[in-house]
């Protein structure tokens, strides 16, 4: 129970990895705060944290909204006393070829994985600041590190999440805060069982483990770095992808 006493704040957070996220840090200790865009299933999380004997708050609140975000992190200390521990989850994909990207696909990706991420963390930051003390976990990307063909923006937003998080780490870590960022690669979630079985075959093929992980992989990582076992780690990207980076 590394996280008994603590509170955190998940983005994203009502299905795939960042179901995985809270679920996960509620099974250690941890209240549990987290949002979505859409409500449902978010009574599926809430279920499960509460089943590990804590607290858990929803709010349907979306990262592009400032003043929304601003609004929802004030409640959740309001509600449950503090807020330790940050994972920028929440994310999108609006892939296509350059030459064929409409300006509002860019947009919408840039604005949520980037944008969202100021956003929040601008408004968590005051808080831990004055707390001097907090973990900050950024969801990147492996594309974020290679790019990919048909994803420019997504590849554009995800090197961005690197490049704050690392700035980030310089900017508060003489405040007691730790910030990294854990890069997944093919995680079975909704976004990749639409794939069709010759691109999973090939996706299958660079994975030198050879197979797809798990939202509680990359939910096992999060944890690693939000405790006090990463005590002197920040700044730092870990790859969550079997080997496919390398």
């Amino acid at each position: 129970m590394r996280f008994d006493g603590k509170v955190a704040f998940v983005t994203g957070g009502n299905r795939g990895i960042g179901a995985s996220i809270c679920k996960r840090l509620a099974s250690e200790g941890a209240d549990i705060a987290f949002i979505d865009r859409a409500p449902d299933p978010q009574e599926e999380v809430t279920k499960a944290v509460n089943n590990f004997g804590k607290r858990a708050i929803f709010y349907e609140a979306d990262v592009t909204d400032k003043a929304m975000i601003e609004e929802v992190v004030a409640n959740v200390v309001k509600e449950l006393g503090s807020l330790d521990i940050l994972v920028n989850n929440a994310g999108i994909t609006r892939d296509n070829l350059l030459i064929r990207m409409k300006e509002e696909d860019w947009r919408a990706v840039i604005d949520i994985n980037l944008t969202g991420i100021f956003n929040v963390t601008q408004a968590v930051a005051k808080i831990m600041l004055k707390q001097r003390s907090g973990s900050i976990i950024n969801i990147a990307s492996v594309i974020g590190i290679s790019g990919n063909a048909g994803q420019v923006n997504y590849a554009a937003s995800k090197a961005g999440v690197i490049g704050v998080t690392k700035s980030l780490a310089k900017e508060f870590a003489n405040r007691g805060i730790r910030v990294n960022a854990v890069a997944p690669g093919f995680i079975e979630t909704a976004m990749t069982k639409a794939l069709s079985e010759d691109v999973r075959e090939k996706a299958r093929q660079l994975i030198p483990l050879g197979f797809f992980g798990e939202p509680e992989d990359v939910a096992a990582a999060v944890s690693f770095l939000a405790s006090e076992d990463a005590r002197y780690i920040t700044g730092q990207v870990l790859v969550v992808d079997g080997g496919m980076i390398r």
